[in-house]
């Protein structure tokens, strides 16, 4: 039970640390040089640079219209993260500018667009990890995915494309304006990715060596991975040998060729990235109920 609440608590913290870091990545450097995201905060931003409206105001009405809907629609299956995300995100972009009080120097609209995005990806990379979320745009893919036979992702795209689009009739804005916005939700989906996946990410090693043993030895031992040995002829020499097989992490490669450096030097290996690596020391198979089909209390693993 201790264990429990202590993982909850720790889940919490690390949600709010990543909504200040994407919260910071808007009111820094994305805000301040006009440019337009992806998303309700996106939407956000550009009534503020339209109307003067507070962000903090039109980022927490939006969503709580969305969510209104998404209750309506989906029943209560919205997760407590959620609306804790939707509730934290609100108050930061209220206070945080006024209490970090930060202003870049830097001058090109373009690295603000790069910079912010990438410190708002991390932000909501941390917050999804934990199961969390901002609300916005992911509430309004739920409710249209459920009816139409569309993909999330495509709403989600489809989304953005507007929101940013918008930014052209604003007075004084320009195409570039918009091409800005498209860099931003490029880079915010680069670095979301990065920060769920990248830990994750697997290859497969296939090694041809002479001393096959040893370096299957080694690894069983060193990185505690499985080896599988297949056979295989050297067709030029037509002699017959094995071929190791190894699926790893892609941060324990490293380990992989020094292992191999160390034991066979003139040993020949391919390197593949692979995905969905599923089994025993990776990824388990889940099959994840849709967010309307939930029963009641039961969130998003």
């Amino acid at each position: 039970m201790k264990s429990k609440i202590f993982y909850e608590i720790k889940s919490y913290i690390v949600i709010t640390i990543g909504l200040v870091i994407f919260v910071f990545g808007w009111t820094a450097f994305i805000i301040p040089c006009e440019i337009a995201g992806g998303g309700i905060s996106g939407l956000s931003s550009v009534i503020y640079y339209a109307t003067g409206f507070p962000v903090s105001y039109s980022y927490a009405l939006i969503n709580l219209v969305l969510l209104a809907i998404g209750f309506a629609v989906l029943g209560k299956g919205f997760g407590v993260k959620t609306l804790y995300g939707i509730a934290v995100s609100s108050v930061l972009f209220q206070f945080l500018p006024e209490i970090v009080n930060w202003a870049t120097d830097i001058q090109s609209d373009l690295m603000n667009a790069v910079i912010g995005a990438t410190l708002s990806g991390f932000g909501i990379g941390f917050v999804i990890q934990q199961g969390g979320s901002a609300g916005g745009t992911d509430i309004i893919a739920i409710i249209i995915s459920k009816f139409r036979n569309i993909s999330m992702g495509r709403v989600f795209l489809y989304c953005d494309l507007i929101i940013i689009g918008s930014v052209y009739f604003l007075p004084g804005k320009t195409l570039e304006n918009v091409m800005y916005g498209f860099v931003e939700i490029a880079v915010f989906a680069y670095v979301i990715d990065m920060v769920i996946s990248g830990e994750k990410r697997s290859v497969q090693v296939m090694i041809f060596s002479q001393h096959y043993d040893e370096i299957a030895d080694r690894i069983n031992a060193e990185l505690k991975r499985g080896v599988t040995a297949l056979n295989a002829m050297g067709w030029y020499s037509k002699e017959e040998n094995k071929v190791l097989m190894i699926v790893i992490r892609k941060s324990e490669i490293n380990q992989v060729y020094r292992i191999i450096k160390e034991t066979d030097p003139r040993a020949f290996m391919s390197v593949l990235n692979v995905s969905g690596v599923f089994g025993e020391g990776f990824e388990t198979i889940k099959m994840n109920k849709p967010l309307w089909n939930r029963k009641k209390g039961e969130e998003k693993p």
